[in-house]
């Protein structure tokens, strides 16, 4: 069975598309720091007669990674990667605190950048294979009060749009999915979004994702 990874699977947007994707038959690998969470969804799956395992790891610490990856993907056939994993700080730009800024890019932007260079040599044994990179219309344009949470998501459209042109004519298929903003946990505890029941639902997004792996550009936005 041909194996799709779904980092920040245990929730929200990664959740979603982790469902859909076993539904079609994919077997997935929910990956995320919160391994109570990824067993829930992991059973989720399994009782709807689909095919997933847990693994916890921190994108952005790239030491783990490989002999993490080594051992959970070890006979498998991957042919997808999902990089969702992320975070958000927002406010005034003065306002943000170092350590802030230090995670939003080791998180969104790098953490992006050292999952796709692990999972790489497991994609280049398939003829044919997808890496999503979930971006958000941050990395389309700036947005006050989000301005490195934007930054972040810039670089991973630079990298996203650059990998795309270094293996162009090759089995591998590299997809920039900007949406806006989801009713997902992603805003608990931030003061950013007073409502996030007025957003679109994750399954929608994650339904839009599915259906155009392989897409250069996915961009959903609410519909006024």
């Amino acid at each position: 069975m041909d194996s799709f990874i779904v980092t920040g699977a245990g929730s929200g947007l990664g959740r979603e598309i982790a469902l859909l994707l076993a539904k079609e038959g994919w077997d997935v690998l929910l990956a995320g720091r919160t391994l109570d969470k990824l067993l829930l969804v992991k059973e989720e799956i399994k009782a709807s007669g689909g095919s997933a395992a847990a693994l916890q790891l921190d994108v952005a610490n790239p030491e783990s990674l490989q002999e993490k990856l080594e051992r959970a993907l070890e006979g498998k056939n991957v042919r997808g990667l999902v990089n969702n994993a992320g975070v958000g700080h927002f406010g005034p730009f003065r306002k943000m605190d170092n350590a802030q800024i230090f995670e939003l890019f080791q998180v969104n932007a790098l953490g992006t950048i050292y999952m796709t260079k692990a999972v790489l040599p497991y994609l280049q044994q398939a003829e044919s294979c997808y890496v999503v990179n979930i971006i958000s219309t941050a990395g389309l344009r700036g947005k006050a009060n989000e301005s490195v949470y934007a930054a972040s998501k810039f670089a991973v459209r630079g990298f996203t749009e650059s990998l795309q042109k270094e293996y162009e004519g090759s089995g591998i298929k590299f997809t920039a999915a900007y949406m806006g903003g989801m009713d997902t946990p992603f805003w608990e505890g931030s003061e950013h979004v007073a409502d996030s029941s007025k957003f679109m639902l994750p399954l929608d997004v994650a339904r839009r994702i599915v259906e155009g792996l392989g897409e250069k550009e996915i961009i959903i936005e609410r519909q006024k």
